[in-house]
């Protein structure tokens, strides 16, 4: 028999093991014990599960080509072969070198689009505003024999903030001059014939990135007769494809120089 107000007796008495068994009756200490089990549970999960999902992996750097087909409307250029102009031969190879880019993840601009006439500070201009990683003017002639290569003759300069607009290329030459033999390279793995120089260009030489003139002419035999025509669209094709190879590999280049600084 117990007093009002206090514990019956069970809760008062030494508690034995059928005694620990009727706690757990008691609605309180049932609530309490699922509670304490369920923080358990929470602790006992591995930390890991907990982190929060790794971040995607970033982007690669952007690459951007110029592509500049030389001359345009009243400027017709040389005359080629098969009473081709340079202007349409120009634009010819822009469109197919676009297109090689474009397949192989590039970004490209092109100083004109069709037979129009554009300024050459425009031209340089276009390409300073890209920002691009690689600039190929293109020209044809019918003197010589394979792909002739120029970079800038202008003497290599340390970067200034505002170059000189004649000669804002200077601080770009050396960059230019390794575009050149990877080019250069490229040209020669695919069998085609070529020649290097330097030369005074006001579209080059007004450019602030990696700038290379690329002249196509007909390809020679070794008795230095005319092998096959500007105008074949076999050599045309190997001419396109292999600029493109050298781009892609450019890029690549300019990636890992890029991801090793960082």
């Amino acid at each position: 028999m117990t007093e009002a107000g206090l514990l019956p007796l069970r809760y008062v008495l030494p508690v034995r093991c059928e005694t620990r068994l009727s706690l757990f009756c008691h609605p309180f200490l049932s609530r309490l014990f699922c509670r304490l089990a369920l923080a358990s549970i929470v602790l006992a999960i591995p930390a890991v599960a907990q982190q929060a999902p790794p971040a995607p992996a970033a982007p690669p750097p952007r690459f951007m080509v110029v592509l500049d087909a030389a001359h345009g409307g009243d400027d017709t250029g040389g005359h080629l072969g098969g009473n081709q102009l340079e202007k349409n031969f120009t634009l010819a190879m822009s469109v197919r070198l676009r297109s090689l880019l474009g397949a192989r993840g590039m970004q490209v601009v092109t100083t004109r689009e069709s037979d129009m006439a554009v300024d050459p500070n425009k031209r340089a201009e276009i390409a300073n505003r890209a920002q691009a990683q690689a600039c190929i003017s293109l020209h044809a002639s019918e003197a010589g024999s394979g792909v002739h290569l120029y970079a800038s003759s202008l003497a290599p300069k340390q970067p200034v903030r505002f170059p000189a607009w004649k000669t804002a290329q200077a601080a770009w030459v050396t960059r230019s001059l390794a575009l050149e033999g990877t080019l250069n390279s490229a040209l020669l793995q695919g069998g085609l014939n070529v020649t290097l120089g330097r030369t005074s260009l006001q579209v080059i030489d007004s450019m602030t990135c990696p700038a290379v003139a690329v002249e196509i002419a007909p390809e020679l035999s070794s008795a230095k007769k005319v092998a096959t025509e500007l105008d074949d669209p076999d050599y045309q094709a190997r001419v396109a494809a292999a600029l493109a190879a050298a781009l892609l590999e450019w890029r690549t280049d300019a990636w890992r120089t890029e991801g090793h600084q960082q």
